[in-house]
């Protein structure tokens, strides 16, 4: 195992977590193993002691991310872009598609190594250099954290109007730009949201699990009121609004749906190994990642289009925000499911996309000093210091503030599965990536890897570019509005550059270990499964190489037995219990 710093060998095991965590909860479930280093790792950073997500419970999370006013919107919004609906069906399929393949990307090394997207940048951005990324999916996290908990205020802001009227009241008076009764619902909501995160993973895992089903229910009985009310024979799958497009001038908005698809994944998609590292196996993650994407996407949709199409005949009007959808209805019953429902939808995504990631990404700055908790307390408490009611509806404010850190995402990606597929050809050392060692593999020059970094400005710019650019000569009169449609690729063009460009300077001149030959403590992506019994395939390795150590000791037969090697393993080595 690699050296540690005396300090860091000197630390006990649990002892970083303990000094911020609430006294009588839970500690993490990660195996601080002697050696970590604690301004690297706590028990919320460690590699989990257990992975016990099964297809379910990833199929839930997706439920939960797809399942949302946004998503609704999204969806429905494609149907309206001037192609057929087989087109948008097509485009919607090949979008989700592509989502689903770079997810199971981006799943495999913490799956396989058991840690958080932050730490597995480590073995590529350096032990320093690994809290770039980490900062700027947190920020932007934080900033739609707050819209979302804003969004589904307003839809509690319904619910209380409709049965305590007297509320109306609360309209009047404001503070910061926000009615009383909006800081009365975003509160409540913020309360609420920080209650199921501060019960830690397990309580997140069976919430996302209850609420993405009970979601679909409602939003089933929804579509069938309307389509009751309506008539079947007035349903249109076709909500396509001015000329219709011929087959090749429809060729580039197809290919802009596809585009609004992944990058509406975009952020959840970076970070999904926060998730994934819970699944029991690489191929459940696969699995729950089928469930959830291609046939849970492609049925909302469809479920989406045939609400917002018997809008038209009920409603006399095309209503494609399902928050005003419920309230036309006009029904004590039908506005307090509807709100309920939507609220908890809200709440699921919130969570999952952008609640989450921000506590590791800020955990991950100063593990001795921020816990998975507090990380995620600091996000919440950003979020309404930005004030999101103030910004969310001026486009110019979102395009040159988020639309840069969003265009990041892309060269973040990239990097990524280029430096661990492609560079270090999926062998990480797991325990290098918790040490101040300046001999360690991870070190690089000062904590930090130059070709990645140089790889995120490389890519980046460009990206920016094409994210604002074409925008913003749009809103400045000098392009026709379909230009701007350019834009919606920044995160394809993002992904490519920072791909293409790690792999370039890697190897002018290499940085990353491909770790050949070595196989003690060494995450091995390439190898078909884990042996039973072990969390990873670093630790797998450790108990092989002390089992084999043992009998080349010429320990007896019954004390080297390969079956029962996990309970000579040291607890340190992180053995399942």
């Amino acid at each position: 195992m690699t050296q540690t710093t005396p300090a860091a060998s000197a630390a006990p095991l649990t002892k970083p977590q303990d000094v911020v965590e609430a006294a009588g909860l839970p500690t993490g479930s990660g195996n601080m193993r002697p050696g970590y280093d604690p301004r690297l790792a706590n028990e919320d950073l460690a590699p989990l002691r257990k992975q016990k997500w099964t297809s379910y419970n990833i199929f839930a999370f997706w439920m939960s991310d797809v399942h949302s006013v946004g998503g609704y919107v999204t969806a429905g919004s494609l149907f309206a872009l001037g192609i057929a609906s087989w087109q948008v069906l097509v485009a919607l399929l090949v979008g989700i598609v592509i989502v689903q393949v770079f997810t199971n990307l981006v799943a495999k090394p913490s799956q396989r190594t058991g840690v958080p997207y932050p730490v597995v940048n480590r073995f590529l951005f350096g032990i320093k250099g690994a809290n770039v990324p980490a900062i700027i999916r947190g920020v932007i996290a934080i900033a739609w954290y707050g819209v979302q908990t804003y969004l589904a205020a307003a839809s509690l802001n319904i619910i209380f109007l409709k049965f305590i009227p007297a509320s109306a009241a609360l309209l009047e008076p404001s503070f910061l730009g926000l009615d009383a009764l909006g800081w009365i619902s975003y509160a409540i909501l913020w309360v609420a949201q920080a209650a199921v995160f501060w019960n830690g993973m397990e309580a997140i895992r069976r919430f996302i699990d209850w609420a993405g089903p009970a979601v679909y229910v409602v939003m089933i009985v929804l579509a069938i009121y309307l389509v009751s009310q309506a008539g079947w024979e007035n349903i249109s799958l076709d909500l396509s609004s001015g000329e219709p497009l011929d087959f090749w001038a429809s060729i580039p908005v197809m290919l802009t749906a596809i585009a609004i698809v992944v990058s509406y994944f975009s952020g959840p998609m970076l970070n999904f190994g926060d998730f994934a590292r819970y699944g029991k196996s690489f191929q459940a993650v696969k699995r729950g990642n089928m469930w959830g994407l291609p046939v849970n996407f492609l049925f909302f949709s469809i479920l989406t289009v045939i609400t917002a199409s018997a809008t038209v005949p009920v409603f006399g009007e095309l209503i494609t925000d399902p928050i005003h959808t419920v309230e036309r209805i006009d029904h004590w019953f039908a506005i307090l499911l509807g709100g309920l429902t939507f609220v908890t939808a809200t709440v699921g995504i919130n969570i999952v996309a952008n609640f989450i990631s921000p506590a590791f990404d800020f955990s991950n700055v100063a593990p001795h000093r921020i816990s998975w908790r507090m990380g995620g307390m600091i996000a919440a408490v950003g979020s309404v210091i930005l004030t999101p009611w103030n910004w969310y509806g001026n486009d110019q404010a979102i395009h040159y503030s988020l639309g840069i850190l969003a265009a990041l995402i892309g060269p973040l990606f990239g990097i990524l599965i280029a430096g661990y597929y492609v560079i270090a050809r999926q062998r990480i050392h797991v325990d290098d990536m918790y040490t101040m060692d300046e001999s360690a593999r991870y070190w690089y020059r000062g904590g930090y890897n130059p070709n990645a970094m140089r790889a995120i400005v490389a890519a980046g710019v460009p990206t920016i570019a094409v994210a604002i650019v074409p925008k913003s000569l749009v809103f400045a009169g000098v392009i026709d509005a379909g230009w701007g449609s350019i834009s919606d690729f920044s995160w394809f063009v993002g992904c490519g550059l920072g791909f293409a460009f790690l792999v370039l300077f890697e190897r002018l001149h290499p940085r990353v270990p491909t770790l050949e030959g070595e196989t003690r403590g060494v995450s091995d992506g390439t190898a078909p499964d884990v042996l039973e019994g072990y969390p990873d395939t670093a630790t797998a390795a450790i108990a092989v190489a002390e089992a084999q150590a043992a009998a080349a000791a010429g320990e007896s037969a019954a004390e080297t037995d390969a079956a029962p090697a996990a309970d000579h393993v040291p607890a340190a080595a992180g053995a399942k219990e």
